[in-house]
């Protein structure tokens, strides 16, 4: 089920977001700002806040209750968050799609957790969500994201120039899509 936590990796679950993640999630992003940092946004000092991370979490559960986005997390034996995904801007009727979001904390880089993270999103929007396809796009150097999703079925579909506004400059981005299911759209008015 999707409220259900997906065990991953010995140690590791996969789980929906909580407002009580706060204070960790807001730990794994300052441990991880630097490794991060050429792929990520540039971000205000209060996001690597305990309330900076509250304030982005209940706006992820305030659109997660609206249907719009789906938040989880990485969480690992001692329940710290060590990674974040999302499926955002989800659209139902005859489109049934969604954008993919993630990231990993830098101690946990490298172990395939967010391959089998994705993985385990994709089965979730196809078989609770049944939504029909998912993108993703990453900066054009970001070769391990790419990787993942190239393991968990994705193809590169275009390049987007000046796509998002990554480490202080408007960066060009592969995009990526993976296609769930040719199933009729469920719910079409």
């Amino acid at each position: 089920m999707i409220d259900d936590a997906h065990p991953l990796d010995a140690g590791i679950w996969l789980r929906p977001a909580r407002l009580s993640d706060a204070a960790s999630r807001a730990e794994a992003l300052t441990r991880s700002r630097t490794y991060m940092k050429p792929w990520e946004p540039a971000r205000p000092e209060s996001f690597y806040t305990e309330e900076g991370q509250r304030e982005r979490l209940a706006g992820l559960l305030a659109e997660r209750e609206a249907g719009r986005v789906m938040p989880w997390v990485l969480s690992d034996s001692e329940d710290r968050v060590v990674g974040g995904f999302n499926l955002n801007a989800i659209v139902f009727g005859s489109f049934q799609s969604a954008v993919l979001g993630y990231w990993v904390d830098v101690e946990c880089a490298g172990r395939g957790l967010a391959t089998a993270a994705v993985r385990r999103i994709c089965e979730l929007a196809r078989d609770e969500l049944r939504l029909h396809r998912i993108e993703a796009g990453t900066v054009l150097h970001n070769t391990a994201s790419q990787r993942v999703l190239a393991k968990c079925g994705f193809e590169e579909f275009a390049v987007a120039p000046r796509y998002v506004h990554i480490d202080g400059e408007w960066r060009d981005h592969r995009l990526f899509h993976r296609i769930l299911h040719d199933n009729p759209a469920t719910g079409v008015v």
